[in-house]
C-alpha cells in the first residue's frame, strides 16, 4: 500500500508518461485482448471502415491506460485538484432532491473516469454511497475501497445493497450504481438492441426505484482533454412510477 500511495503522489504529467509506456506494452507487446477488441468494434460499428475501427482500438488502449493511472492518482488527489479537473454541469438535480430530503439513485457507466466522477459527485452532496463488487484479492479490494472512500464516500458491497437501503431508508444521500456490464443472470435481465447487438441490462436499479419510491438520475461524463472531464446529471424519472412501463427507466 505504501508503494501505491507514493506512486499516486507523482504529478499527473509524469504519470501520463508512464501511461504512454503502458499503452505500448499492452497494445504492441502483450497485444492484450486485441482480437476481442476488434471483434467488439466490428459488431458495434459494422458501417465503419476497418482502418477506422483500428484507430478506435488504439484509442481504447490509450484510454484504458489513462483511466488506470488516474484511478491510482485518486488515492491521494486533493479536493482542489478534483474540482479543477472535473467540472460539473446541470448539478441542480442532485441539489434539488437533496434539499427535499430524499435518497436519489444515480445510474452511470464505465465511461470517462467513473472513479473521479464519484469523488466529484460527493463534493456536491451531503452523502454518497457507491455500490461495488468486492474483488477476490483482499489487498486490491482494500486498495480500491481506499480510493472509493475519498472525501467521505461510502463504498457499499453489492450483496449488502438491499439490506442497507432498508436500514438507512431515511438517510439523505445518492446511491450510485455503475451497472452497464453484462448481467450476471441473463435469463432475468432486460434485453434490447444496443450498438447493433442484443444486449442484456441489469434491472436492479429500476426495481429499487419502484420499491422505495426514489428518483433516478443518470450521471454522464465526457473527457474534454487529457486529465479533464465534464460531468452532468440528467433526470430519468421520479415517483410515482405506477403509470411508467416496466424497464422505461433503463430505456431512458
Amino acid at each position: 500500500m505504501v508503494f501505491f500511495k507514493a506512486f499516486s503522489r507523482l504529478p499527473l504529467s509524469l504519470l501520463y508518461v508512464l501511461s504512454d509506456l503502458f499503452y505500448l506494452l499492452l497494445r504492441y507487446v502483450l497485444r492484450y485482448r486485441w482480437s476481442v477488441v476488434l471483434e467488439n468494434l466490428q459488431n458495434a460499428f459494422p458501417e465503419k471502415a476497418e482502418s477506422e475501427r483500428r484507430r478506435l482500438a488504439n484509442q481504447f488502449y490509450r484510454n484504458l491506460c489513462d483511466v488506470f493511472i488516474e484511478t491510482l492518482k485518486g488515492l491521494t488527489i486533493s479536493e482542489a485538484e478534483i474540482r479543477r479537473r472535473v467540472v460539473t454541469r446541470d448539478a441542480d438535480a442532485f441539489k434539488t432532491y437533496a434539499a427535499q430530503g430524499t435518497v436519489v439513485l444515480g445510474m452511470t457507466s464505465h465511461l470517462g473516469n467513473w472513479e473521479w466522477s464519484a469523488m466529484r459527485t460527493r463534493l456536491e452532496l451531503p452523502g454518497l454511497d457507491v455500490v461495488y463488487k468486492p474483488l477476490s484479492s483482499p489487498f486490491f479490494d482494500r486498495l480500491m475501497r481506499d480510493i472509493r472512500s475519498r472525501f467521505g464516500t461510502v463504498p457499499l458491497p453489492m450483496q449488502s445493497l438491499l439490506r442497507d437501503m432498508v436500514k438507512r431508508r431515511g438517510e439523505v444521500r445518492l446511491v450510485g450504481l455503475v451497472a452497464d456490464q453484462a448481467a450476471e443472470e441473463p435469463e432475468t435481465a432486460y434485453w434490447r438492441e444496443f450498438l447493433h447487438q442484443e444486449t442484456d441490462f441489469f434491472t436492479g436499479t429500476e426495481k429499487l426505484a419502484r420499491k422505495f419510491g426514489y428518483p433516478v438520475v443518470f450521471i454522464s461524463m465526457k473527457r474534454r482533454r487529457r486529465g479533464y472531464y465534464e460531468m452532468s446529471a440528467h433526470r430519468l424519472g421520479e415517483p410515482p412510477y405506477a403509470d411508467l412501463p416496466t424497464n422505461a427507466l433503463i430505456d431512458r
